[in-house]
């Protein structure tokens, strides 16, 4: 399974928006976004094998990974993280994970 890229959105009466916060609001969101489709999937981050994050400034590595490590807990796939010049929205973090699941 491969969940496409999240960012920090969540869904308002005007549609969907980015949460208010910052960086570790929208990164938290983002996680809570991918934990969303793997669970609508039937399966968890325990599945998960590849991650890549998309950060819009790559200060924020330090603070993503503390974000990620408390989101995943002992889990530990895989994982890239590159700066990008923007996301959409004008997010600051986009998350897109890979997952093994049965056939």
């Amino acid at each position: 399974m491969v969940c496409s890229g999240q960012i920090g959105v969540q869904s308002g009466p005007d549609g969907p928006a980015l949460v208010p916060g910052g960086f570790a609001a929208q990164a938290r969101q983002a996680l809570d976004n991918v934990s969303g489709l793997l669970d609508s999937q039937g399966v968890g981050w325990g599945h998960v094998v590849k991650t890549t994050a998309y950060l819009a400034d790559i200060a924020d590595f330090g603070a993503f990974n503390e974000i990620y490590v408390e989101a995943l807990g002992p889990h530990r796939p895989a994982r890239s993280v590159v700066a990008v010049s923007g996301l959409p929205m004008g997010a600051l973090v986009e998350i897109e994970a890979w997952a093994h699941t049965a056939a």
